[in-house]
């Protein structure tokens, strides 16, 4: 059974570098610099867990951004990344945010719209990988 969980980066840095790495530097040949950019301390992350074991992560900045979402290759297509995000989301709204947002890798764009996202802008490049920015108002949301 899969579990999410919020925790500190400090507590499960490891863990979340170790999946990160694995799906975007390794799969993705994002390169580390740009993965490692800096705001992980600042940024409240979730975990998925499979009986305890790390298989999937996130992160929500504080003005609501939302990124760095990874799961495990063997673990994909179980809904598990939205699960991650609806975590996100809510975390969001506690943190007082109206409006999360996030630049979506264009072959994700399907899981976000399912999750209220709206494109906003033109495609761009990141690291390579064709991505559009995508929002959502969390007006909707219950406080």
């Amino acid at each position: 059974m899969i579990t999410i969980v919020k925790t500190p980066y400090r507590e499960q840095e490891e863990a979340i570098r170790a999946i990160r790495d694995e799906v975007f530097v390794r799969e993705q040949q994002v390169p580390p610099d740009l993965e490692h950019d800096g705001l992980d301390s600042g940024a409240c992350h979730v975990l998925a867990l499979d009986q305890g074991r790390p298989v999937g992560t996130g992160r929500v900045l504080e003005d609501g951004h939302i990124g760095r979402i990874a799961v495990l290759h063997e673990y994909r297509h179980r809904g598990i990344a939205t699960r991650l995000v609806e975590t996100l989301i809510v975390q969001a709204q506690s943190q007082g945010c109206t409006r999360v947002w996030l630049a979506s890798q264009c072959q994700a764009t399907r899981l976000y719209e399912k999750l209220g996202f709206v494109s906003d802008g033109d495609v761009f490049q990141e690291a390579g990988i064709d991505h559009i920015k995508m929002s959502r108002e969390l007006s909707d949301l219950e406080p």
